[in-house]
C-alpha cells in the first residue's frame, strides 16, 4: 500500500508533464501555421495581428487565411480523436477506430450523395455526412451483432464494408462534373487546404456537444472496457451504452469528414498514444482530444511546408504516419501474444 501511495504523486506529476508537453506541441504547431508561408510573419507580429495590431496586409493574412486553418486543425483533430476513443472503447480493440471500421469513408459517401444531388450548404453536407456514417456504422454493427464486438471480427468486417463504400465513392465521383470531381478527388485524401472559415462555429459546437455527451456517458463507457458482464454488474447498460457511443462517435467523425474529408490515423492513434503517455487503465477522453488536436495541427504544418510552395493534403501525411503506427501496433500485439 505504501508503494502505491508513493507512486500516485509520481503518476499525477507524469500526467501534468504530459499535458504541458502535448499542449506546447499544439501551441507551437498552431503558431507555425500562423507564421510560416510565402509571406513570413514573426511570432510577435502574428500574435499582434490576432487582435488587429500591425499593418493591414499582415492582419489580413493571419486573421482571414491562416487563423481559420489553425482553429479547424485543433477542432477537427479533437473531433477525430474523441470519435476514435469512443469506438476503441466500445470494441475494446486498439484498431477499432472509425477510419479502420469505414465510418469516415461512409460519411464521405453521404457527402458525395448530397453533392451529386446539387446541395452545397454546410447543413446539407453535414447532414449527408452524418447519414452516410450512420448507415455504414449500422451495417458494420449489425453484421457483428451475433459474434460480438471484441477481437478482430469487427475490424475485419469494417475493412470489408469500408472497401465497398470506397468503391461506391469512386462511382459517385465519376458522375460528378469535372470541376466537382477534381475537388472531390482532393477532398477524398483529407485536407485543410482551403477549409472554409464558416465551418469553425458548427465544428466547435459539435465538439462542445460531443464533449458534454461523452462526459455524461464516461462512467458507463469505462465500465464497458471491463466486458459486458462486469459492466452490467457495475450498473451500466452495455447495449444502450454501446449504441449511444456509436451515435455520438459517428456524429463526431461525420462533422470532421464534412469539414475536410476523411483524414486517417488521428482517430486510430490519438487514443492509444494518450493511454500510454498518461498511463491510464482506460482510454482518457480529454487527453485523447488534446493529442488528436496536436497530431492534426503538426501533420497539417508538415503537409503545408515540407515541399513548399506546394501544399500537400493533410491526409497524405497522416496516412504515412498511420502506416508506420499500424505496423508497429500489429508487431507489438504479435510479440505480446507470443
Amino acid at each position: 500500500m505504501a508503494a502505491i501511495t508513493r507512486a500516485h504523486p509520481a503518476l499525477l506529476r507524469r500526467r501534468r508533464i504530459a499535458s504541458v508537453v502535448v499542449g506546447a506541441i499544439l501551441v507551437a504547431s498552431a503558431l507555425g501555421t500562423l507564421t510560416l508561408g510565402d509571406l513570413g510573419v514573426t511570432p510577435a507580429d502574428a500574435l499582434g495581428a490576432l487582435v488587429g495590431a500591425g499593418d493591414a496586409g499582415t492582419v489580413l493574412v493571419v486573421q482571414q487565411w491562416r487563423l481559420p486553418r489553425a482553429l479547424l486543425g485543433i477542432v477537427v483533430g479533437a473531433l477525430l480523436a474523441l470519435s476514435g476513443a469512443l469506438f476503441q472503447t466500445v470494441t475494446r480493440n486498439p484498431l477499432g477506430s472509425p477510419d479502420i471500421l469505414g465510418f469516415s469513408v461512409g460519411a464521405f459517401t453521404g457527402v458525395l450523395v448530397v453533392t451529386l444531388a446539387g446541395a452545397s450548404s454546410i447543413l446539407a453536407l453535414a447532414g449527408g455526412a452524418v447519414g452516410g456514417g450512420l448507415v455504414t456504422a449500422t451495417i458494420v454493427f449489425a453484421l457483428c451483432a451475433r459474434t460480438g464486438f471484441g477481437g478482430f471480427t469487427v475490424v475485419v468486417t469494417g475493412v470489408g464494408v469500408s472497401a465497398m463504400a470506397a468503391a461506391v465513392n469512386v462511382l459517385l465521383v465519376v458522375r460528378l462534373d469535372d470541376a466537382r470531381a477534381r475537388a472531390a478527388a482532393v477532398w477524398a485524401t483529407g485536407s485543410l487546404n482551403g477549409a472554409a472559415a464558416e465551418w469553425i462555429l458548427p465544428a466547435a459546437l459539435a465538439l462542445a456537444a460531443g464533449a458534454v455527451a461523452i462526459a455524461a456517458l464516461a462512467p458507463a463507457l469505462h465500465a464497458l472496457e471491463f466486458g459486458d458482464e462486469r459492466a452490467a454488474a457495475l450498473g451500466a447498460r452495455p447495449s444502450a451504452t454501446r449504441w449511444w457511443a456509436m451515435l455520438i462517435g459517428v456524429a463526431l467523425i461525420a462533422v470532421a469528414t464534412a469539414v475536410c474529408g476523411p483524414i486517417g490515423f488521428v482517430a486510430l492513434a490519438a487514443p492509444q498514444i494518450a493511454r500510454r503517455v498518461w498511463r491510464t487503465g482506460t482510454i482518457p477522453f480529454g487527453a485523447s482530444a488534446l493529442v488528436g488536436a496536436s497530431l492534426l495541427c503538426a501533420s497539417d504544418l508538415i503537409a503545408s511546408r515540407v515541399i513548399a510552395p506546394v501544399m500537400l493534403p493533410t491526409g497524405l501525411v497522416t496516412v504515412c504516419l498511420g502506416g508506420l503506427y499500424l505496423a508497429w501496433l500489429l508487431t507489438r500485439r504479435e510479440r505480446t501474444r507470443r
